[in-house]
């Protein structure tokens, strides 16, 4: 008989939450996956369209730490129109050492969307320009909102712009924003967002471009984070040339599901790899080199920040004395 531990998502929320912590975890996931001895197989990733929806599961083993997670994570994309979270999922934790479970997470994807946007807190840590006025972002759902709250960590803007299909929901999500972090926010549009921002998060499921390379300007900074899945693009090729400097969170992976796909697929980048974001922090790669630099990260989402996330979460929860007990 051994002991497992079930934390179902109020008990997550009140362990861990989008913060300066949260984004240091997230940072050394990146970090391991530049030494090479972190184990993180492909994405199994199932396309629906049929239903709108999708299915990714993730997984790494990362050396250090006590724990590793396997996630699994549903995207159906209809459910807000019945009232439903687009969003799901659930994590279970296993001993790193013997393999046993140790821990169920119930989440429905909150620990997903914090690791993501605690990724792209660090993304714009070491590759947005060091003055951030106005952030930007294309998109009006969950993620677009924790994306501008977790850059905001990092960068302490005074300006929100939002972009969505749909401009009740960008003007909601402003509102939301201006209320959430203090700051002037407005709708408007994409090309809008993009021009007149240091900062620009992408947040959407897109599956043409949204945002042109004719957009760019010096001194921006662009996370792509929409594109996890053959078929999803939100960047213009174009602009991933065209930029100073193109950064992914992993270059596999980024060449089969991210914005690399797509402009490989357009005959642009197939002559190199762009640098992994890891080795920026590691200090192996330069990032942005001057203030001007326009710069580009493709962030696929990796197993490994699912790892550290969830090994960040049980440690917290049973610091806290949170969870129900089961025997297995």
């Amino acid at each position: 008989m051994r002991d497992i531990t079930v934390l179902n998502e109020a008990e997550l929320r009140a362990s861990v939450g989008l913060d300066l912590a949260t984004v240091a975890v997230i940072e050394d996931a990146f970090r391991a996956l530049a030494t090479g001895t972190v184990v993180m197989p492909p994405v199994l990733s199932m396309d629906l369209p049929a239903v709108h929806g999708e299915v990714d599961v993730k997984t790494a083993w990362i050396p250090g730490l006590d724990s590793f997670a396997i996630k699994v994570s549903p995207g159906f994309f209809d459910n807000p129109k019945i009232g439903l979270s687009s969003l799901n999922g659930l994590m279970i934790v296993f001993s790193a050492k013997t393999g046993l479970v140790e821990a169920l997470h119930l989440d429905n994807g909150y620990l997903t969307d914090l690791r993501t946007a605690a990724a792209g807190a660090v993304a714009a840590r070491h590759l947005a320009p060091a003055r951030v006025v106005t952030a930007g972002v294309l998109g009006a759902g969950r993620q677009a909102r924790l994306q501008i709250e977790a850059a905001h960590l990092v960068r302490p803007f005074t300006r929100v712009l939002v972009w969505a299909r749909r401009p009740e929901a960008a003007a909601a999500c402003a509102a939301d924003l201006a209320r959430s972090l203090g700051v002037e926010a407005h709708a408007t549009t994409a090309e809008t967002v993009v021009r007149d921002s240091q900062l620009v998060v992408t947040t959407t499921p897109a599956r043409s471009p949204i945002l042109m390379a004719d957009w760019l300007h010096p001194g921006l900074h662009i996370t792509a984070m929409g594109s996890d899945q053959a078929g999803k693009t939100e960047i213009e090729p174009a602009a991933l040339a065209r930029a100073d400097g193109y950064f992914c969170d992993s270059v596999a992976q980024a060449a089969a599901l991210g914005e690399l796909r797509v402009a490989r697929a357009a005959g642009l980048l197939a002559d190199r790899d762009p640098p992994e974001l890891g080795a920026v922090i590691a200090g192996t790669v330069r990032g942005r080199q001057s203030e001007r630099d326009m710069t580009i990260c493709d962030l696929t989402g990796t197993g490994a920040q699912d790892t550290a996330i969830a090994t960040h979460a049980l440690r917290t929860a049973r610091t806290a004395g949170a969870g129900t007990i089961i025997q297995s």
